[in-house]
């Protein structure tokens, strides 16, 4: 699909990346990508989709802006609070680049319009906040052969990966089922750095772009986690379970909210049991050798390799500098693996 004068104008500096040039930007033209979610992490993902060229750009969300989503959700503004995001992202988009095609459409994403929405484009960006999406979104994916990129956000942490590429690893070969209502804490609870979804949406969106002009080599089989407290990125490989690629129906999607729950301990709780519980550092070596309190030294990019050194039959307190890494850490030990002994120390080393 061959590029207008003005939109070479407009896409000049990509046309004189080395390595890019105008075959890749023509590729990006002739692509299409749908967007779950409008909302923190939609927002900078639409925003660069939409500034790169991608040819058509769906948005499908049902969701009105609210006042509590400006401090993160970059589309929106003040004289948009009760108006539909899709619609007013779809509107923004248009007048950011004329070239390209957007659809706004405003639905609930669902088990019932799923595959439909899916099959008209090539590639699937989740940016949704809850687990009932994620799993439905990538299932939908795996029926139809499209790949998925997802992302999420949490407090200070944000983590990205690349699912279905190629009929490689799936949300499901990283975590296999879901966690219940009651495992959950309340959304409304939780809270977010407000630049956080800017930086997690940006690798997003670099992955749906590297994917879309096939350059580069995507997050497939690669977990990406983002600790912003201290500006540190930690990637994890696992593996692909080729059971997951079996997938031909939909089923029931009716979790809540978001993340498996955590239990947590204090420092002081630590210091008064130290000669019972089993100590888990997964900073890096270099943090470890700086400063420890004992225990194993298990980086976070080395977990899954070393889950079997960690044991099921005690008490272990994971802990990194701030609580962040380790959070990850657990969450992926309890949902892959199994462990159901495992503590967060809260707020880290810091309060050593």
């Amino acid at each position: 699909m061959s590029l207008s004068a003005s939109e070479i104008a407009l896409y000049q500096r990509h046309l004189i990346l080395p390595g890019f040039g105008l075959d890749a930007q023509e590729k990006l033209k002739s692509y299409s990508v749908l967007v779950i979610g409008a909302g923190g992490l939609g927002c900078p993902v639409l925003l660069y989709l939409t500034a790169a060229g991608i040819g058509k750009i769906g948005i499908i969300d049902n969701d009105v802006v609210s006042e509590s989503n400006l401090h993160r959700q970059v589309l929106y503004t003040q004289a948009d609070i009760g108006k539909l995001k899709c619609e007013v992202a779809a509107t923004r988009m248009q007048e950011m680049n004329p070239y390209i095609s957007v659809v706004a459409i405003p639905s609930l994403f669902s088990k019932e319009n799923a595959l439909d929405i899916l099959r008209d484009y090539d590639l699937v960006v989740d940016g949704c906040d809850n687990f009932s999406t994620r799993y439905l979104s990538n299932d939908a994916c795996v029926i139809l052969g499209k790949p998925l990129v997802s992302g999420s956000i949490f407090k200070y942490e944000g983590q990205v990966s690349v699912f279905n590429y190629r009929n490689g690893s799936t949300y499901r070969c990283l975590f296999p089922e879901a966690p219940s209502a009651s495992e959950m804490p309340n959304c409304a609870e939780i809270g977010v750095l407000g630049v956080l979804p800017g930086v997690v949406g940006s690798i997003m969106a670099t992955e749906a772009i590297k994917i879309a002009a096939e350059i580069g080599e995507p997050l497939s089989g690669k977990l990406l986690v983002y600790d912003a407290l201290q500006m540190s990125f930690n990637t994890l490989s696992f593996s692909a379970n080729p059971e997951n690629q079996k997938i031909s129906s939909l089923e029931e999607y009716d979790f809540e909210c978001d993340f498996r729950a955590v239990k947590e301990i204090t420092a002081d709780e630590v210091k008064n049991r130290l000669g019972e519980l089993i100590l888990i550092d997964v900073r890096e070596a270099h943090e470890y050798a700086a400063f420890n309190i004992g225990g194993l030294n298990i980086p976070l990019s080395e977990l899954t390799k070393h889950h079997r050194s960690i044991p099921k039959d005690k008490t272990v307190v994971v802990h990194c500098q701030v609580g962040v890494r380790s959070r990850t850490a657990i969450e992926i030990l309890q949902t892959q693996y199994g462990f159901t002994n495992l503590l967060n120390l809260k707020n880290g080393l810091k309060d050593w």
